[in-house]
């Protein structure tokens, strides 16, 4: 008898339902957040077990780990790609288990991509990159906006990143905004020498899989940014469409339609947040130093906004990607970009 395993993941505990071929259910617990007693409860159903279904939530690593070394079989699902059975009037753990293992049996599980164990951490480590270098925008940001403010005066990135104590001091009379502006430029400095002691430790570390060594070729795409997409990216197989790939990096909006008609939007959470990131980062590169990039960026920007002309940008730029590591062909921006 076929056997179908969901786990609803918690911070402290999880909840176990176990289901039969004809979605009776067979076994439910709650256990708290230990290997060795989730495994034993599972021990009596492993020789009938198809697959166990885990939530992808925050920390599923260890969990995950965990059931794969001890031979079972695990699927993650994509918790923003669920729909919750609407049939259900009472809504707990133990149904949102059972939700789980019945997707499984039923074959409509959307899953998620089980990133390798051996490259999580350099991933993680250039996730925390792209989070300093967020925090570091906000405060250079955050700067501009009191030159603004108080001298009505917009300084440029350079110009704010070249400011020393002694020119705030001369260009604010109030010393609170003087005060303001160097803890921004503080923090700024701190989070760059972090921001550098990142990349260095990653680029020693990590190599460039050669399918992704075409990457640098590409305008607005360097070491950094090519290792950010390598990781991010896993195993290019999984995206049988170039369609598929530009959804998962956020570059196509989702949309429900009937009849011919718009009604609404799907999750805009659907796909991965850093690839999204990444291609925008390359796409403001890519503008600066490509001329044929820039002048597609001018007339989309001229017809709508800089900021959907920018967004565009990224999503050719990550299609061009698509078939450039598919096929292993040199990037044409006559062809991305006409």
């Amino acid at each position: 008898m076929k056997l179908y395993g969901g786990i609803d993941l918690h911070s402290n505990n999880v909840v176990i339902v176990v289901l039969d071929e004809q979605g009776v259910i067979k076994a439910r617990k709650r256990i708290n957040n230990e290997l060795h007693q989730i495994l034993l409860f599972l021990s009596s159903f492993k020789s009938n077990l198809v697959g166990l279904v885990v939530e992808s939530t925050f920390n599923w690593y260890w969990l995950v780990d965990g059931l794969m070394e001890a031979d079972h079989q695990v699927h993650l699902a994509n918790t923003t790609a669920i729909q919750q059975y609407s049939g259900l009037k009472h809504v707990d753990d133990n149904s949102d288990a059972q939700w789980l293992a019945e997707m499984l049996r039923l074959g409509i599980l959307p899953e998620g991509y089980i990133y390798p164990k051996g490259q999580r951490a350099a991933r993680d480590l250039m996730r925390k990159r792209m989070q300093l270098v967020q925090q570091s925008t906000s405060n250079l940001l955050s700067i501009q906006g009191l030159y603004q403010r108080h001298l009505s005066y917009k300084l440029s990135n350079n110009k704010i990143k070249q400011l020393s104590h002694e020119q705030v001091a001369r260009d604010f009379s109030v010393p609170n905004v003087v005060l303001a502006v160097n803890s921004n430029l503080a923090v700024m400095h701190c989070l760059k020498g972090h921001i550098k002691g990142i990349e260095k430790t990653l680029l020693a570390q990590v190599i460039l899989a050669p399918e992704f060594q075409r990457l640098t070729s590409m305008d607005g795409i360097g070491d950094i940014l090519a290792l950010t997409i390598m990781l991010e990216t896993g195993d290019m197989k999984r995206f049988k469409k170039v369609g598929d790939y530009a959804s998962y990096c956020r570059c196509i909006r989702g949309a429900k339609y009937s009849n011919g008609k718009k009604k609404g939007n799907t999750n805009a959470k659907n796909g991965n947040r850093y690839l999204a990131w990444a291609y925008v980062e390359a796409a403001n590169f890519a503008i600066r130093y490509n001329q044929t990039i820039k002048r597609y960026y001018q007339r989309k920007a001229a017809k709508t906004n800089q900021i959907i002309a920018i967004k565009t940008v990224a999503h050719k730029l990550a299609r061009a990607c698509f078939y450039v590591l598919r096929d292993q062909v040199p990037f044409e921006v006559g062809k991305a970009f006409c």
